[in-house]
């Protein structure tokens, strides 16, 4: 697991709670969006606002808990790792994007982890207050059900990239599939390091480095300092 020194717990952090004004972000979330508004307001009584610091750990692998997270603001990393700090990203969140809900269906421990890449507010969801809510709202549980299985295609997409395809082929998947159209091109609106990169692909920052250089030598991507923008439609290999 992650060295205490290399990231800092959400916990050990004094998170703050903070008071809930609007139900408009968990109007946004897939789990709620068909929710009315009397069911938002039910819901957003049963949680917390919290104030994570940038590089916090909000649940490690292994841990025993069982709320739900909902991103408000923010980044957060969702990823495995080693006891030599080696580590595979699977995902990155944004503002209503959700995670934990594997912990509301059983009691085992986290399968992942999760950590803060910039200053963040979540709003928690304890299992408890989950589950009351579920029975007063059983369409939820089959959104999450639903949730699960898309959740779950995608990782059969990404244990088939990595099985089949070369390293310029896994970033371009990945690339393709984070990617969202704005004004009329595609663009990646989160910040992702070589690092962060390499380990979504599993390859060396070296490899990643050298092949993003080369795209965007070749006009085919601009890389900022908060997205990447595909110019256009990216070549068949590398």
């Amino acid at each position: 697991m992650l060295n205490f020194f290399d990231t800092l717990r959400g916990d050990a952090m004094g998170v703050i709670t903070m008071d809930i004004h609007s139900n408009s972000v968990l109007s946004n979330v897939y789990l709620f969006e068909e929710l009315s508004p009397d069911e938002l307001a039910s819901l957003t009584q049963r949680a917390t606002l919290r104030s994570f610091p940038k590089n916090a750990i909000i649940v490690n692998e292994g841990d025993e808990t069982d709320s739900l997270y909902v991103v408000h603001t923010g980044k957060v990393k969702i990823f495995l790792s080693d006891e030599d700090g080696k580590e595979v990203i699977l995902n990155i969140q944004g503002p209503g994007d959700y995670f934990g809900e594997i912990s509301l269906l059983d009691d085992a421990p986290r399968s992942a982890s999760a950590m803060t890449l910039e200053n963040s507010k979540l709003y928690t969801i304890p299992k408890r207050q989950f589950e009351a809510f579920i029975i007063e709202n059983p369409e939820v549980s089959l959104r999450v059900m639903r949730g699960l299985t898309k959740r779950l295609r995608t990782l059969t997409g990404n244990v088939k990239n990595l099985a089949l395809k070369d390293v310029y082929g896994r970033i371009a998947s990945i690339f393709g599939t984070m990617a969202e159209d704005v004004d009329g091109k595609r663009v990646i609106k989160q910040r992702l390091t070589h690092r962060d990169i390499a380990a979504m692909v599993g390859s060396s920052r070296e490899m990643v480095s050298r092949i993003l250089k080369d795209l965007s030598d070749g006009g085919y991507i601009t890389v900022d300092k908060t997205s990447i923008t595909i110019n256009e439609k990216l070549p068949a290999r590398w």
